[in-house]
């Protein structure tokens, strides 16, 4: 049996023991990285740990750390009412509006994690409020980064169109970018309706605890809304108002440690996306920054950093890493790329594309697997442009896996919730992915011929 095959079967063997004996996955990997790297591949310490992903290690510690604090202090539902006053209530809006400002700031620019990073804690705390289901708000995060990640000066669509014109293939920047797109839009719609969004719009309009809709005072509700109904603005309609989850004290009121957080939130975003600065190195400076001026609230924040994500996360990748210095995932990748029957060829290497995509670095793999399909493409039997669009998507959409960089953040990043039942349904719901979108896009952007 090949040192390759081996090394995919103990990863099979890590997946079964960790679902079978509630094991942390990533001991379980940490474990295995050590035994197939030092007796399989023969590789020393340095070489399993060139795997290790300090810097995602420290965007997860750096970003719960931060927006622990944010939560701690009543910055994070100070936000959350804010978002509600935006929309006038109307809860089933926000996961869009998330969608969009994690797709308008990838398209501009932002690298996808960092995007994430900031964007889902706020809008999974609002999940945990208003009693949205934290996947459709994940999944709406994740796809909206995604949605944006290919436009011609973003960092995802600038790496693949160089790749692109470095294989001096056929390319077309406008035509990646709306595929992933609509691929991204079309999947947050069918997530929107299976996780509960047409409920959400049912339940009308939410108003704040002690609020109109206008923002002025109102008598309280049940449950801290203030129930009723309101006159719509053409004055012949109402819309049912649902009692909100009762705030803490003084949510609305801007104190001096939710302003300094608001700052420093403001500081993070800036930092990342004009000044390019580590988001992860940057979260972990503002939350020191924060500890030091109100200690107390540091106190409570520190144990709510996400460390057995962070295990689960490392040591997961790192085993990858492992796979990678041994050569599997090129040793699968060439053998695909071997196959004499171009469209078979094609979609498994969008296959190949998605299940590593889930575990590893999206660009890395599609950076992998563009030279890879240039033979083939060379011959004229399969459309370049399509190809290369197809395996854009494939190697994207699957981020939502807890395992990536985007879904470990989406996991990390979620309070109130059973963060074991939380990861198994990102893992079920990154699989579906990884089974039907492949096929999906080869199916639309491959088949047909493309460039």
């Amino acid at each position: 049996m090949s040192p390759e095959l081996i090394s995919i079967l103990v990863l099979v063997v890590v997946f079964v023991i960790a679902t079978t004996r509630s094991v942390n996955m990533g001991a379980l990997a940490f474990a295995a990285a050590f035994a197939v790297g030092g007796l399989v591949a023969d590789l020393d310490a340095d070489g399993i740990f060139a795997g290790f992903p300090g810097d995602l290690f420290v965007v997860l510690v750096g970003v719960t750390y931060l927006f622990a604090i944010a939560r701690a202090n009543g910055t994070t539902d100070w936000l959350v009412h804010a978002a509600v006053r935006l929309v006038r209530g109307r809860v089933a809006l926000i996961p869009w509006v998330m969608f969009a400002l994690t797709g308008a700031l990838t398209a501009i620019g932002a690298v996808s994690p960092a995007a994430v990073a900031i964007v889902a804690p706020i809008a999974l705390s609002f999940a945990a409020r208003y009693g949205i289901s934290p996947l459709l708000m994940g999944a709406m995060v994740v796809h909206g980064a995604q949605a944006g990640g290919f436009s011609p000066i973003s960092i995802y669509g600038s790496i693949v169109n160089g790749i692109v014109e470095r294989e001096k293939l056929p390319g077309s920047e406008v035509v990646l970018f709306l595929a992933s797109l609509a691929a991204n839009l079309v999947i947050a719609a069918v997530v929107f309706v299976v996780c509960g969004g047409l409920k959400l719009w049912a339940r009308g309009a939410v108003e704040e605890p002690g609020t109109d809709a206008d923002g002025g005072a109102g008598e309280p509700g049940p449950a801290g809304g203030t129930g009723g109904t309101r006159p719509s603005p053409g004055g012949t309609a109402t819309v049912t108002a649902v009692p909100a989850r009762s705030a803490a004290p003084g949510t609305t009121r801007l104190t001096p440690a939710r302003l300094a957080t608001l700052t420093s939130l403001l500081a993070l975003v800036v930092a990342v996306l004009v000044l390019d600065l580590d988001a992860g190195l940057t979260a972990i400076t503002l939350a020191v920054i924060l500890s030091t001026a109100w200690p107390e609230d540091s106190r409570k924040a520190t144990g709510q950093i996400a460390w057995p994500t962070v295990l689960l996360i490392c040591g997961v990748l790192t085993y990858v890493g492992v796979l990678d210095e041994m050569g599997t995932i090129t040793w699968a990748g060439e053998g695909v790329g071997g196959i004499g029957v171009p469209l078979l060829a094609a979609v498994l290497l969008c296959y190949i594309g998605a299940l590593v995509s889930a575990f590893a670095s999206s660009v890395g793999i599609m950076g992998a697997l563009i030279p890879l399909a240039v033979p083939f493409l060379e011959r004229g039997e399969i459309g370049a442009i399509g190809m290369v669009a197809a395996l854009a998507v494939s190697a994207t959409v699957v981020d939502v896996s807890p395992f990536s960089t985007n879904g470990a953040l989406v996991l990390a990043a979620a309070p109130d919730v059973d963060r074991e039942r939380f990861f198994r349904q990102l893992m079920v719901y990154g699989g579906i992915v990884v089974a039907v979108v492949p096929a999906a896009a080869w199916l639309v952007m491959v088949v047909p011929g493309w460039g």
